[in-house]
């Protein structure tokens, strides 16, 4: 179970009453002339708009050494918090808010309570509630309207660079032309032979909004390659949801390295 455990944080490396539909929709093919701005002003247009999220996420896990597949129920509540269990059984649960990360297992009685520093690192750059959230509904990690990105057209993608590399990360971003939303996002640390990418193959569209409906987190490093695959399932925009979570007594505390 410690191995769900790790899929399930690693995945989490993840309003209003009603939806608002999409204010850009492009042909699916990129316009060459358009500036970087106007593709930034879509990508951010084109925000996911809602209060809750529901639905099911199927997960597929491969290090190299072990593989695993399996499904968990996923609640999101803007800005609050996001919510995940094991479907079955529900022997593990996890707990995100912008205050930390928690979960516990009941085959072993273990539970933990932390900050982001085990996502950050395994991501290899700073990570919080906000970037967690950006990650799962398709958006860019960080605020491109903070930078200067030149674009360049890679495989029917806008692809936007920081003119000016700063900080030990290098960052990567392409934007698909139909929805305008995040395609990959990349994160490469060369002193550290450290590559992190986020890709997201398609987008499904969920009461007039785009949401992704695969996505893969690949994180390759000397000591290995690990490749995660996400599929939603049966998504579902500002139902009434709950969020039980609750530590149960006499569980033992853990560290994750």
């Amino acid at each position: 179970m410690k191995l769900v455990i790790r899929i399930c944080l690693v995945v989490l490396l993840i309003g209003s009453q009603s939806c608002k539909p999409k204010k850009v929709i492009g042909e699916g093919t990129v316009d060459e002339k358009l500036e970087v701005t106007k593709i930034i002003k879509n990508h951010y247009a084109n925000a996911l708009d809602f209060k809750t999220i529901g639905g099911k996420v199927k997960i597929s896990y491969d290090d190299g050494l072990a593989s695993q597949s399996f499904t968990v129920n996923l609640r999101m509540e803007k800005d609050k918090a996001i919510w995940m269990s094991e479907s079955i059984l529900g022997v593990v649960k996890a707990y995100i808010t912008p205050n930390g990360v928690s979960f516990y297992n009941k085959l072993d009685n273990t539970y933990f309570e932390g900050d982001f520093a085990y996502l950050s690192k395994l991501l290899g750059t700073e990570v919080d509630f906000d970037k967690l959230q950006r990650i799962l509904v398709g958006e860019a990690i960080l605020d491109l309207n903070k930078g200067k990105y030149t674009n360049t057209v890679v495989d029917n993608r806008y692809q936007l660079k920081p003119t000016a590399m700063t900080g030990m990360v290098k960052y990567l971003f392409q934007i698909e032309p139909k929805y305008y939303k995040i395609a990959l996002q990349q994160l490469a640390q060369p002193a550290e032979g450290r590559t992190s990418a986020i890709s997201y193959s398609s987008y499904q569209e969920v009461d007039g909004q785009s949401f992704p409906n695969k996505l893969q987190i690949k994180v390759d490093e000397p000591d290995g390659i690990t490749t995660i695959d996400v599929e939603y399932k049966n998504i579902k925009f500002n139902e009434q949801l709950s969020f039980p979570y609750n530590i149960p007594s006499g569980y033992t505390p853990i560290t994750l390295d």
